[in-house]
């Protein structure tokens, strides 16, 4: 069955002088989700945005906000971040000692859990997760900045992830993200992913938001 792809700009490549209108724009361009990098400079080398900033974004779009959280510990965070008006939070499993109870802490404030995967991370990690993931997000760069270019080993990782959750039957999103553009989009898609998330591809030359997410999917 082929469905459409999922196409979640990352805003960490938008013009934060503007990052409200910027978000209204790709929601407008067609965007099914707002994927929304946080980084502490702790688990990954870079410093982003917190709650407040999501907080304040939320009332441009009502597409579901897509928030990674790179830091760690995670846990004392999550709720804030809810509060803050996420629909999805996605996890790193080493981002705190127990990622069974930090997926259900996610559920447990009626949101959406997701697992990231680092290119260096085997699936593995998920064993015994699937019954509580709604989306698996294979990094296919190393996490921390944008711009990056495309680790073509993670697309072996992306088949073997369909695969398993082909086998379970649940609707969990299979999202990538790192170097994705026109080029590596096609691969991405062949290999069994369901959700792209672009920075740059998407947010490169104002006014053409809509044909570079029509580009990707």
């Amino acid at each position: 069955m082929t469905q459409k792809t999922l196409i979640s700009p990352s805003i960490l490549s938008a013009d934060f002088a503007t990052l409200g209108a910027e978000i209204a724009a790709i929601d407008a361009a067609g965007a099914d989700m707002i994927h929304v990098d946080v980084m502490d400079g702790h688990y990954v080398p870079n410093l982003t945005i917190g709650p407040a900033v999501i907080k304040a974004l939320r009332p441009h779009s009502q597409k579901p906000f897509d928030v990674h959280l790179m830091i760690s510990p995670v846990d004392p965070l999550l709720e804030d971040f809810a509060n803050a008006g996420a629909d999805i939070i996605t996890v790193h499993p080493d981002a705190g000692p127990h990622t069974h109870r930090t997926l259900q802490a996610i559920k447990g404030l009626g949101l959406k859990a997701g697992i990231a995967l680092n290119p260096g991370t085997p699936i593995d990690a998920i064993d015994y997760l699937m019954d509580d993931l709604d989306l698996i997000l294979v990094m296919s760069v190393n996490p921390g900045y944008g711009g990056q270019s495309f680790i073509r080993s993670q697309l072996t990782k992306i088949k073997a992830l369909r695969e398993r959750i082909d086998a379970v039957g649940r609707d969990i999103i299979l999202e990538v993200d790192g170097g994705v553009n026109p080029e590596t989009a096609p691969l991405c898609r062949a290999a069994g992913a369901t959700a792209l998330v672009a920075g740059s591809a998407v947010f490169k030359g104002a006014g053409t938001y809509a044909e570079n997410i029509k580009a990707l999917r």
